[in-house]
């Protein structure tokens, strides 16, 4: 393969063993190539996760690459067939923690940024770049944070291109232009313990319990809309008893999550749970855990232009989606009207041997380049 300046740049991230919340000074590396294209650059620290804002112009539009630095643990090492955090390219592939998820991404932004300044010096707007170390962890000290501290000061961005790993099979076959919320249950039924054999001296909360959850289970919550499937609860652990064979329990704790879309509200959600629960007469507790708010970006602006960049670097027509787990995008959209996440594969994300192939490096810094071409470059 011809040399690559983006693919030398993922290399270079790759092998900072940034595992989250640590940046392992990949950001300050990030900074050290921004600020010679007139980006001012700064770094927010909280809570031990390392944030970068950077910006490059004062006008509108204000365009916005986001993404985080931070990756998941290797899991066993042994089990890669290289060290995660020693970039390996053979079979086509470029291997290593963070390769689809999402260092290459990181670099095919900036290299995209130094060709885009380099062609159009003054271009329309302003460009930014949002990069935490919280992504992959708690993210209570990260994106949410930076995206508080610009709105407090009147910054608020137009457009928003976020390089999670979105495609599904090849690059540019899928973005996502929205994410469905997330809000877990832990519910806890209470019954009263006693000896197996004497069944009307106690009261059974599994027995209790179990019209309840069937209902729960079978509830049709929402039909979707043109964006989303509808609502999914799904029950993750189930957990009574003593352990012994001869006792029943005086406790059943249950643990759910919807992952619901903007057709239903998290308040709706909750209200029509424990409707259902008071309904069969349960003595429960429930707490609530909301992990994020549904968020979609309509097609529009933004969309038209990744949408553009993608079929003008790939030819492939890029599907609309708001499918998978939940992104930093939530906490964008609550400052940023248009928000897309764009990226590579996502086969082998957090797996071991994480990948991206060779193929997929430039065209992706192309997508993005273009992106900015479609949006900020003078007519």
């Amino acid at each position: 393969m011809t040399y690559s300046r983006t693919l030398e740049l993922a290399e270079e991230l790759i092998a900072l063993p940034s595992v989250t919340p640590d940046d392992k000074g990949c950001q300050r590396r990030l900074a050290e190539l921004l600020a010679p294209l007139g980006f001012e650059c700064e770094t927010i620290e909280s809570n031990g996760v390392t944030n970068l804002w950077a910006r490059r112009g004062r006008q509108a539009p204000l365009f916005v690459f986001a993404g985080h630095t931070d990756v998941v643990p290797t899991g066993p090492r042994e089990q890669w067939t290289s060290d995660p955090f020693a970039p390996a390219k053979r079979d086509g592939k470029l291997y290593g923690r963070g390769a689809s998820d999402m260092k290459t991404s990181l670099a095919a932004m900036v290299v995209a940024c130094e060709e885009f300044v380099a062609s159009h010096p003054a271009h329309q707007g302003s460009i930014a770049f949002l990069i935490t170390s919280d992504e992959e962890g708690p993210a209570t000290s990260g994106t949410v944070l930076v995206c508080e501290q610009l709105e407090a000061r009147g910054e608020k961005p137009d457009f928003c291109v976020i390089g999670e790993p979105t495609s599904a099979h090849v690059l540019g076959d899928m973005i996502k232009n929205g994410r469905r919320g997330s809000l877990s249950g832990h519910l806890v039924v209470k019954g009263v313990q006693g000896h197996i054999a004497y069944p009307q001296l106690a009261r059974n909360p599994i027995h209790l319990a179990a019209p309840a959850l069937a209902i729960l289970a079978a509830e049709r919550w929402d039909e979707g809309n043109e964006y989303y499937l509808p609502t999914s609860m799904q029950v993750s652990n189930i957990i009574a008893g003593t352990g012994a064979t001869n006792v029943i329990p005086g406790e059943l704790t249950i643990d759910f999550n919807f992952r619901f879309s903007t057709a239903s509200s998290a308040d709706s959600l909750k209200a029509r749970v424990h409707a259902i629960l008071d309904r069969h007469q349960l003595d429960y507790d429930l707490k609530w855990t909301l992990n994020g708010l549904p968020f979609l970006t309509p097609r529009g602006t933004l969309s038209a232009a990744v949408c553009a960049a993608i079929r003008g670097e790939t030819g492939i027509d890029a599907e609309l989606s708001t499918t998978g787990g939940t992104s930093d995008g939530r906490f964008i959209a609550r400052i940023c009207p248009q928000v897309i996440e764009c990226g590579p594969p996502n086969a082998s994300i957090h797996k071991i041997d994480e990948h991206i192939e060779l193929r997929f490096i430039d065209p992706l810094k192309n997508i993005y380049r273009r992106t900015l071409e479609n949006l900020l470059a003078p007519q």
